[in-house]
């Protein structure tokens, strides 16, 4: 099933994944990527619930914005590799040889 997934969002890991050479990644960098994809998909849960309530269109740049950061986040978090992790935050060796 995770390998099914791997190929539909194919197109946002492969911008992570790529590179060689060193980089730092630790357990704790995936388990913050994923509560902090968690909190902006509450913020955009959050944003459309009251702008809903509202009847106000203006809020749907942050919303979209903040579904965007959060789902990179958790697709990466959740199905991304070690240098993904890593890339995101910006350990990665960004030199290529």
């Amino acid at each position: 099933m995770k390998a099914i997934f791997i190929k539909i969002f194919g197109f946002v890991l492969d911008r992570f994944e790529k590179g060689e050479g060193a980089y730092a990644y630790k357990q704790s960098s995936r388990v913050i990527l994923l509560v902090v994809g968690l909190l902006f998909l509450g913020l955009s849960g959050g944003s459309l619930f009251f702008s809903l309530a509202k009847n106000d269109a203006s809020a749907f740049l942050p919303i979209i914005v903040f579904f965007a950061v959060g789902g990179v986040c958790m697709i990466v978090g959740l199905l991304g590799s070690d240098r993904a992790v890593a890339t995101l935050w910006g350990n990665a060796d960004k030199r290529k040889k």
